[in-house]
């Protein structure tokens, strides 16, 4: 128990047979409940999970029979947290990336109620720069800026972090079994949570990198995919609440402004013909171009500061 708060921590887990042992041994004594999520395992995993579980008694263990990612082992989790009624649900992975020393701060906003959702933010802990691969950290900082505009939550810095808690009211609200089952459900999820005005908090953790984890990500990969998700997750959280739930007119500065810009994609093929054909720049072409890209772009930071400005209260 923490704060008279029952806590489940959701431990995802593929092939991390170096490091599940000591994520499970280090968990603090507050928590209640570890449900361990084999993602279909090929390494001993589940072996070494059954021999510490025969000295804590708190430990659970779901195996799935394929392999779903990284996102519907979390789902798995938190479906199992959500029926057995715990206050507070936490995430931690299974590779030993996330300081079981932090978790109290993690989840100490849901627990007081004070938040809905908690995300750890590894981007501005102290040299962060120099502590996180300089690939990952430039790919993180680039789908945060998408998920900032994608979800509405315009605070929250490091969207891909995977150190999280969540409440039992929030669970019990989203659709668990919709959310995306890999390395975007991070990403989907905070949509999901904006639609349903649930208040989300950022709060500084620990990067902790060369623990000797084994990362399966490949950016070249997960940014195109999460951008595909991104895109699709915003125009559905903006017709779910700007037009279904609660009318608001910047619904029609995004519309206006995706128009103007799809309009300044032919202009501007035009003039580059024209000028490459004849060596002239017509006049008329390029004030088109230069209105439709002025005010595509005008009619878009309008629309995001309605919506910065619309959800600002949900800022934990």
């Amino acid at each position: 128990m923490y704060k008279e708060k029952s806590i489940c921590v959701v431990v995802p887990a593929y092939n991390e047979s170096s490091q599940i042992g000591k994520v499970l041994t280090t968990m603090p004594d507050f928590v209640d409940k570890i449900m361990v999520v084999d993602d279909a395992s090929k390494d001993d995993t589940v072996a070494i999970v059954q021999d510490i579980q025969g000295e804590q008694s708190n430990i659970e263990i779901i195996s799935h029979d394929t392999n779903k990612g990284v996102g519907a082992a979390i789902s798995s989790g938190y479906i199992w947290a959500r029926d057995n009624a715990y206050d507070v649900t936490a995430v931690m992975a299974g590779d030993g990336q996330m300081d079981p020393l932090e978790l109290d701060r993690v989840i100490g906003p849901v627990a007081d109620g004070s938040a809905d959702y908690v995300k750890g933010n590894r981007l501005f802990y102290g040299d962060a720069w120099n502590m996180i691969p300089r690939y990952r950290y430039l790919g993180n900082s680039f789908l945060s800026l998408m998920t900032k505009v994608a979800s509405g939550y315009w605070h929250i810095a490091d969207s891909q972090s995977g150190y999280t808690a969540i409440g039992l009211m929030a669970l019990k609200r989203i659709r668990l079994d919709k959310i995306y089952n890999d390395y975007g459900m991070p990403n989907d999820l905070l949509i999901k949570l904006n639609q349903h005005d649930f208040r989300v908090r950022d709060v500084h953790i620990r990067p902790v990198y060369g623990v000797g984890e084994k990362s399966g990500i490949k950016l070249s990969r997960v940014i195109p995919r999460i951008s595909w998700i991104l895109l699709k997750g915003f125009w559905k959280r903006l017709f779910f609440k700007y037009v279904i739930r609660d009318f608001h007119p910047l619904i029609f500065f995004y519309i206006l402004s995706i128009f103007l810009l799809i309009l300044s994609i032919p202009l501007g093929i035009r003039l580059i013909w024209i000028w490459i054909a004849r060596g002239d720049i017509p006049d008329m072409n390029a004030l088109a171009l230069i209105f439709t890209l002025i005010s595509g772009f005008q009619t878009m930071f309008f629309g995001m500061w309605f919506d910065m400005e619309y959800n600002k209260h949900l800022k934990a």
